[in-house]
């Protein structure tokens, strides 16, 4: 299976931790289609269904790739 670059899934759930918050703080109809979105992608980068196993699995992904020395850009 192909697996997205731990930048990307990095990336991915740096933004889909921000709209979670924003959207706990004061969610509106575009931070839900926001979070929606990035949820999706997370599953499709990571082959799972739902976005706590994508959450799962790209953390685990992320650790593996600092574990393993893959340099992650900053």
């Amino acid at each position: 299976m192909l697996m997205a670059h731990p930048a990307v899934l990095g990336n991915l759930l740096e933004q889909y931790e921000t709209l979670v918050a924003l959207n706990a703080e004061a969610g509106g109809p575009e931070v839900r289609q926001r979070m929606e979105d990035v949820a999706h992608t997370l599953c499709v980068s990571t082959g799972t269904r739902d976005v706590e196993a994508a959450l799962a699995a790209a953390r685990t992904r992320l650790a593996d790739a600092s574990a393993g020395g893959a340099a992650l850009p900053a």
